[in-house]
């Protein structure tokens, strides 16, 4: 590829960038202040100070208190130890074994719930419709005397769709059930206070805002009861035994501390880029924007573009120094379209055709005019191509009603 092309990342929603602020804070932690926090000599008390303040940090950012904040490698871990843990102990005490979820959760989640399944627990995949939303009285109509937790993302990491987690919450706490929100997306793009919203437990990674892979979090809230993760030594208070990574941890404490105190500012920079991109793919024949314009993370854009297949899309893209991702997943060989997409209504034909752009904190409005410059003749060369859209354009095959 030509080292003159111009670098545009823009898929955020996969990971991102350490920040230099998020490095400085963690570097004096792999070499000079090393120590195990579990230990009682100097060394590694000057550890475990940082730890608990770095708890306290990221319990401030949610509205929380530092006892409710258990720290974890990644999102996926908080996920399960929340659905697990407290399903399994619902059904212990209570003998609740029916659980709440949505058609499009993350994998995390689907097959968390899936695995308890073949438990013996019951799993309701409410629909998320059209717009890629829950409607909060499909889940109240769901919610039985059995149902032990409700489980529904904060903001959908493909379609980029913020659920009404606020009203959700409210409906489970007033029929006495655990709500449980996985926030890896939302975190610094939406404010959240987990008391004002009645969330019971919380999820979030570090990766998504500009902290290291490896590191996350899960909020409990204090008398939520859950079984332990992790059985071994008494960290994470005798809930999740292993030393902690100290370094990782500082790290998260710094970009929560960053990311939730500038949500505002982030909502108000990335929403015009993320309009002017809507507004300018659409033009595109045949395009489609995935769920709500309305409800939906500021630096989000998800479309479908018929005749068009996604991965073909992202490679030449990158030949063009663009970093994207589609819905679509090349699994042993065969083509499967996104669950997410199927979920709101489309076809195989047209999921298979989509693409996701995610901006953040680095991105510009020149990387938007960048993109809406590229990416019609891109989709004109891959239509060129294709024989499925010879078929939609002679009206041999019709998908409009999709689009």
């Amino acid at each position: 590829m030509d080292n003159s092309v111009r670098k545009v990342y823009a898929d955020n929603a996969a990971t991102t960038a350490v920040s230099e602020e998020v490095l400085n804070a963690m570097l004096p932690f792999f070499r000079e202040n090393y120590g195990n926090p579990s230990s009682l000599y100097s060394l590694g008390q000057q550890a475990k100070a940082p730890l608990e303040q770095a708890r306290a940090t990221v319990a401030q950012c949610l509205g929380a208190k530092p006892n409710e904040i258990y720290f974890t490698s990644c999102g996926s871990e908080s996920d399960n130890w929340a659905i697990k843990g407290a399903a399994r102990a619902q059904r212990s005490k209570q003998g609740k074994t029916h659980i709440i979820t949505s058609a499009f959760e993350h994998h995390a989640v689907l097959h968390t719930c899936q695995a308890l399944e073949r438990e013996g627990f019951t799993v309701t995949y409410l629909p998320v419709h059209e717009d890629g939303l829950v409607r909060p009285q499909e889940l109240e109509a769901a919610i039985t005397d059995s149902t032990a937790l409700v489980t529904i993302m904060y903001a959908n990491n493909e379609i980029g769709t913020i659920q009404p987690v606020p009203e959700l919450a409210a409906i489970c706490k007033e029929r006495g059930v655990l709500f449980h929100t996985d926030a890896v997306q939302a975190i610094g793009n939406v404010p959240i206070d987990v008391k004002a919203q009645n969330i019971d437990m919380l999820s979030l990674s570090g990766h998504k805002i500009h902290a290291p892979k490896g590191v996350g979090a899960l909020y409990i809230r204090s008398g939520v009861s859950i079984e332990t993760f992790l059985d071994g030594g008494a960290q994470e208070r005798g809930r999740r035994a292993g030393t902690e990574n100290v370094a990782e941890i500082v790290g998260l404490a710094t970009a929560m501390k960053i990311a939730a105190g500038t949500v505002e500012e982030r909502i108000a920079r990335l929403t015009p880029m993320r309009d002017k991109l809507i507004e300018g793919i659409l033009k595109i024949e045949r395009s489609r924007l995935n769920g709500s314009k309305e409800h939906r993370l500021p630096g989000n854009v998800s479309f479908c573009f018929q005749g068009v297949e996604g991965e073909s899309l992202l490679l030449l893209l990158d030949m063009y120094g663009i970093s994207a991702s589609s819905g679509s997943a090349c699994t042993s060989g065969s083509l499967d379209p996104s669950h997410v997409l199927l979920s709101i209504g489309l076809p195989h034909e047209v999921a298979h055709g989509s693409l996701r752009l995610s901006f953040g904190d680095y991105n510009t409005m020149e990387d938007v005019d960048y993109i809406l410059e590229v990416l019609p003749k891109i989709i004109g060369r891959l239509r060129n191509m294709s024989p499925l859209w010879d078929a939609i354009r002679t009206g041999k095959v019709n998908y409009d009603e999709y689009m």
